[in-house]
């Protein structure tokens, strides 16, 4: 196999499901204060099979933007069910993942903080 296809596999590889990282978008306003802006810096693969990340900036008037990231893991049952969100502050407990899901990702609300989108 010549150099130049094993870089293509490598690049289809690498690049993030697109609902995947739009559901793994829509989480990132969850994870700063109120009052901050997110902007999206890259998407990639993530660490674990079926994850995405995010690094990110959070932006905040008068301050300097602080670089972030987080990590979203799909489950093997559905490839947009969001089993774990991790940042650099840790891991989403269980619960607030649950709340997440089912009460945040699909409103309207989700679709018009999400960052990055278009």
């Amino acid at each position: 196999m010549s150099l130049a296809a094993l870089l293509g596999l490598g690049a289809c590889a690498s690049t993030p499901d697109a609902e995947q990282a739009r559901i793994c978008r829509r989480a990132l306003p969850t994870l700063v204060p109120a009052g901050s802006r997110v902007a999206v810096l890259r998407e990639a693969a993530g660490p674990q099979e079926r994850s995405i990340r995010i690094d990110f900036s959070q932006e905040r008037d008068g301050r300097s933007p602080l670089p972030r990231y987080a990590i979203c893991q799909f489950s093997g049952m559905s490839r947009t069910d969001l089993s774990g969100l991790t940042s650099d502050r840790g891991p989403l407990g269980g619960a607030a993942l649950y709340l997440l899901k089912h009460y945040y990702l699909d409103t309207p609300d989700a679709a018009l903080a999400e960052p990055g989108a278009g």
